[in-house]
């Protein structure tokens, strides 16, 4: 017996009572959770259901009954298609009250920490143009808007912007981002602009052909300009061509690169950079109470992209441990050993460990150029190069200071961090949950002294963590009473 199409789902004056990732609002109906695209908490509307499961569906709003006091319009023009700034339409505040429960749900629920000391959430003083790297993507299949007819061979399909959302082969022309400051918009408008009255091909994602690929932006506090024009498959003169006119139309980059990469993926960690004007690196400075602090920048460098509030992020980690100047500091996952450098004038000394070796060439450099010599730096696997042995060799640290990716440590880290016992452990996270992870493990040993949320990325679900853990003092005979 065949099947007709399923019906879909109508829920009507439905209470949307929380926000989740992706920018989704949370409402019930009974025992059912909606996920409603859009949605504010405050927000009472009917809403379809167009995917369900047992228990939760996800759904769009087809009547708002009532907007939450929580909704503002959203600024962007490309919002609702960009898979970037998914929580415009909501005000900052609102934003900064949901991080705060975000984290105080994952540390509390999960790992089952008293959340109730949690100091409130650090805001970002900017929430648009606070990015300092951007990248874009050339490509052949322009994402189309509604009344755009797929029929018409005279509509343009070249794009240069962001991947839409689940697609990886449809890119979104921006038309302008608020997420970075000028020359930004100024320089991916004219480079996408001067490319197609020249007749460049763009990138085809399928079939891996096309000259242009990608396209990234980075500046600095200090005023300096990097572009990378990432290249496919191209002639020198196509090059020489484009690489002339971003010269002399802004004249004010100072690190003018490019790569050609012929892969499959995008990474440009093994690929050649060539300069084609100025050096290929710029700096960034990070106040210090000793002297601004220096770092340099190339195309495959990882810094903190909202540099203002990665400098709040390295006073709060560094106001955690509370350094005497006698300390021996840990900085597990130190990436160009930015936190690393930041501590570096408060302790004896710093031993930095990284799985990517570029960035450990990068933090030696910004040790070097600042003329740090209390630094230490390890490239490998975290799991591996932080052994007893290494302990052994460098010491047992007074304090660790722990930046890992969002999956978190590594359980044999974990467990290495459980057998080292230094007395105190700084935990810098980007992800709640996966920090949650690691902490309900480490409490056996660790009280949670000190939690700080800091806004990093305003407008999305993204929130930073700094946690500070101080070793529980063992009770003589504790071990014989638990056996």
């Amino acid at each position: 017996m065949s099947r007709g199409p399923k019906k879909s789902k109508f829920f009507e004056n439905v209470t949307i009572i929380d926000i989740a990732e992706e920018g989704k609002g949370v409402g019930k109906a009974d025992d059912f959770v909606l996920f409603v695209d859009k949605a504010v908490p405050g927000d009472i509307a009917d809403v379809e259901v167009f995917r369900s499961k047992k228990n939760f569906g996800e759904g769009k709003i087809t009547a708002l009954k009532k907007e939450s006091e929580h909704r503002v319009k959203a600024f962007c023009e490309h919002f609702g298609t960009c898979g970037g700034c998914k929580w415009q339409h909501m005000t900052y505040s609102a934003q900064l009250t949901f991080k705060q429960k975000a984290v105080a749900d994952a540390l509390g629920r999960m790992a089952k920490i008293d959340v109730s000391g949690m100091s409130p959430i650090v805001p970002s003083p900017a929430d648009k143009y606070y990015r300092n790297k951007l990248e874009f993507t050339f490509s052949n299949k322009r994402w189309l808007y509604d009344g755009e007819s797929r029929d018409n061979e005279q509509l343009d399909m070249n794009a240069l912007g962001f991947h839409i959302p689940g697609r990886f082969d449809k890119i979104l022309e921006v038309n302008h981002c608020y997420l970075q400051a000028e020359p930004s918009n100024s320089l991916r408008n004219s480079i996408g602009a001067f490319a197609k009255k020249q007749g460049y091909s763009f990138y085809d994602l399928k079939q891996h052909t096309g000259a242009l690929r990608n396209l990234i932006i980075r500046t600095s506090s200090t005023g300096e300009v990097m572009v990378v024009v990432v290249f496919a498959y191209v002639t020198q003169e196509e090059v020489d061509t484009l690489m002339g006119y971003i010269d002399a139309e802004f004249p004010q980059i100072t690190s003018l690169l490019y790569i050609i990469n012929q892969k499959k993926n995008d990474t440009i960690f093994d690929q050649e950079v060539i300069a084609w004007k100025g050096p290929e690196y710029i700096y960034e400075e990070m106040p210090s109470p000793n002297g601004n602090i220096k770092f340099r920048i190339g195309p495959k460098s990882f810094y903190q992209t909202n540099s203002i509030q990665a400098l709040k992020l390295y006073e709060i980690t560094r106001d955690f441990a509370g350094f005497t100047g006698n300390e021996l500091v840990y900085d597990l996952y130190t990436g160009a050993g930015t936190i690393a450098n930041f501590v570096a004038a408060h302790v004896k000394e710093v031993v930095g460990v990284e799985y990517v070796p570029q960035a450990i060439e990068d933090a030696k450099v910004n040790s070097a150029i600042n003329n740090i010599t209390n630094t230490k730096f390890y490239a490998g696997d975290m799991k591996d190069v932080l052994s007893a042995e290494f302990v052994v060799e460098h010491g047992k640290p007074e304090v660790i200071i722990t930046d890992p990716p969002r999956a978190g440590m590594h359980a044999d880290v974990v467990a290495r961090l459980m057998e080292i016992e230094a007395p105190k452990i700084v935990y810098v996270s980007c992800n709640a949950a996966t920090q949650a992870r690691d902490l309900q493990i480490l409490k056996e040993k660790y009280d949670t002294v000190k939690i700080q949320p800091v806004d990093m990325f305003p407008h999305t679900q993204h929130v930073e963590n700094v946690v500070l853990l101080v070793l529980r003092e063992q009770q003589p005979g504790a071990e014989e009473a638990a056996v």
